[in-house]
């Protein structure tokens, strides 16, 4: 009897419930429903065409995909470590602004930028105009130009919109580097270049291989761009294949193929880090000084980092701001500020339940004594790796069967009909956006909070405090700068956000980027022009904060 008294205590303390590990468990099951959705659809599809999709568009799909991938790889990587090592190494004209200019493409979204360079260079363009008014030519059969809609413009267009991915990680990897071992290196007989090739660049790939793996994701999950220059991607598929072919089992089964990209992408990444790994065994790291260049050097290496600034970023704007300001009854129009409205309440809502939903697992993580939540957060960071239209369609699919489910009950129990709650509102879009973005807040505040010292937590609770409190008294207010950042990336996230928004969003809701593809697409791009500028303006904001944030490192 005495025993079965002692050990009820501990037994109901066994069986009492972990709030945390509860709740890190139902947000990894909402990340993680979308791609399970897919697959079982993909697998278990009520119309089978896997076979017809591999008998006719499915090896076009792969092909133009894989092409793309390799092209954007490419160019990224060499306008990125170019620019990255010239910026670190070398001293010459202009060299202080440009390290920060070369960041403002990753403000423009790449579907902008295509409208924007194909308005600019096509036959009735400014470039091919002026060619013909100074050469005397009457018609293209008179002159050869390059064909615009083609993959190998869509491949420059996105190459000139994600190189500064590749640029960051490898510029803050060649600023990490000892300038004693290129010291060493050229010791030992090796040129500028036999350093860079045999030194430089071998220390920096891994930091390189992380950013061709986010850049050939992007390509891979490019819509808008693709769909602008007539080139059929696997992307492009899933949107034939679903709205046009009406098969969803189809569109399932693209898009688990998109997913066997994406993993491989990532596996590639994580084997480069782990089989190139270099340790500094000196106690202090010397800084790189920086070699002064004169002459047609020095002017060499201003154009070379003043070009993608120029292409990606001076003239698409360029163009847009043109357009916008030469047509302002535009800014007039009432469907221009619904879609401000929309995109402001979509990306303010995504940005506060990513922030709530990391604040509330990674302080889990850090509180509870369980191991399921340490488990369950990295998956958590899987969302944004699978492009927006794949997600769409593991959205799409359970969140419309729900509707219909529970709108079917309720029909027979109080006989009315209540419509689609999540399906026939922007609830689906803002939820297609959280999971998208969640690994954002996530990672920001896992490294804010590990910069906390656990005594923060044990002095708290020893002036009575619970879990509670001391998160939202002593925790946020010390990390609230990392939180609004990360709430401030996914919001512009959400804004350029173009796929997931296409298949998901209300009949006749529009948002600034769906109504900038609307609008290109019937070639009214004077009418895209203000929603494309307020797009821009918005992804600024991220650009700026890692300028400030580069200015504090240097």
């Amino acid at each position: 009897m005495d025993t079965a008294i002692t050990s009820h205590p501990n037994a109901r303390k066994a069986r009492r419930v972990d709030l945390w590990s509860v709740g890190s468990f139902v947000i990894a099951a909402l990340v993680l429903l979308p791609l399970v959705a897919v697959l079982w659809i993909a697998f278990f599809p009520t119309e089978n065409i896997w076979g017809h999709l591999l008998a006719t568009t499915l090896p076009r799909y792969l092909r133009n995909s894989v092409a793309l991938m390799v092209m954007v790889g490419l160019g990224t990587g060499i306008i990125g470590t170019g620019t990255a090592w010239l910026v670190v190494m070398k001293r010459f004209p202009l060299r202080g602004v440009l390290q920060w200019l070369l960041l403002l493409p990753m403000a423009l979204p790449a579907y902008i930028s295509a409208y924007a360079l194909v308005d600019f260079l096509e036959y009735a363009g400014p470039v091919q105009t002026t060619l013909r008014e100074l050469f005397g030519w009457q018609t293209s059969r008179d002159y050869w130009f390059p064909e615009i809609r083609s993959i190998w413009f869509a491949a420059l267009v996105l190459i000139l919109s994600l190189y500064p991915y590749v640029y960051l990680l490898a510029r803050a990897a060649f600023r990490e580097q000892s300038a004693s071992m290129i010291e060493v290196s050229r010791a030992l007989g090796c040129g500028p270049w036999r350093s860079f090739f045999r030194v430089a660049l071998p220390m920096a790939r891994p930091a390189i291989a992380a950013g061709l793996a986010i850049v050939m994701m992007e390509a891979l999950n490019d819509f808008g761009t693709v769909e602008f220059f007539a080139v059929q991607t696997l992307t492009t598929g899933i949107f034939t294949v679903w709205l046009q072919g009406y098969n969803a089992g189809g569109a399932a089964q693209i898009a688990t193929v998109i997913l066997i990209f994406v993993l491989v992408l990532a596996v590639f990444e994580k084997y480069s880090r782990k089989q190139r790994r270099f340790h500094n065994l000196s106690a202090k790291i010397t800084p790189v000084a920086p070699e002064t260049l004169h002459g047609g050097g020095a002017l060499l290496a201003t154009l070379v980092c003043a070009l993608p600034f120029i292409a990606g970023f001076l003239l698409p704007v360029g163009v847009i701001s043109t357009l916008a300001f030469d047509h302002l009854n535009q800014w007039l129009e009432p469907k221009l500020w619904l879609a401000v409205k929309n995109t402001l309440l979509l990306g303010s809502g995504a940005a506060a339940l990513t922030v709530l939903g990391a604040l509330f697992m990674v302080y889990g993580v850090r509180n509870s004594k369980r191991r399921l939540p340490r488990l369950l957060m990295p998956v958590t960071a899987i969302g944004y790796a699978a492009p927006g239209a794949v997600l769409a369609i593991g959205i799409l699919i359970p969140f419309g069967a729900f509707d219909n489910a529970l709108a079917d009950t309720i029909e027979a129990w109080f006989g009315f009909d209540i419509g689609l709650l999540l399906t026939g509102s922007a609830a689906a879009v803002m939820f297609a956006y959280v999971v998208r973005f969640f690994a954002i807040p996530q990672g920001a505040i896992d490294s804010a909070l590990g910069r906390v010292t656990p005594s923060m937590d044990m002095a708290a609770r020893s002036l009575g405090r619970n879990s509670w409190q001391t998160l939202w008294e002593v925790h946020v207010p010390l990390i609230k700068g990392s939180v609004l950042v990360a709430a401030l990336l996914v919001f512009v996230d959400s804004v350029k956000e173009l796929p997931a928004t296409l298949i998901l969003r209300p009949f006749n809701f529009d948002t600034l980027a769906t109504q900038v593809y609307g609008q290109a697409s019937l070639e009214n791009l004077e009418k895209a022009a203000p929603a494309a500028l307020l797009v821009t303006l918005a992804g600024l904001l991220p650009v700026i904060l890692l300028a400030r944030a580069g200015n504090r490192q240097i």
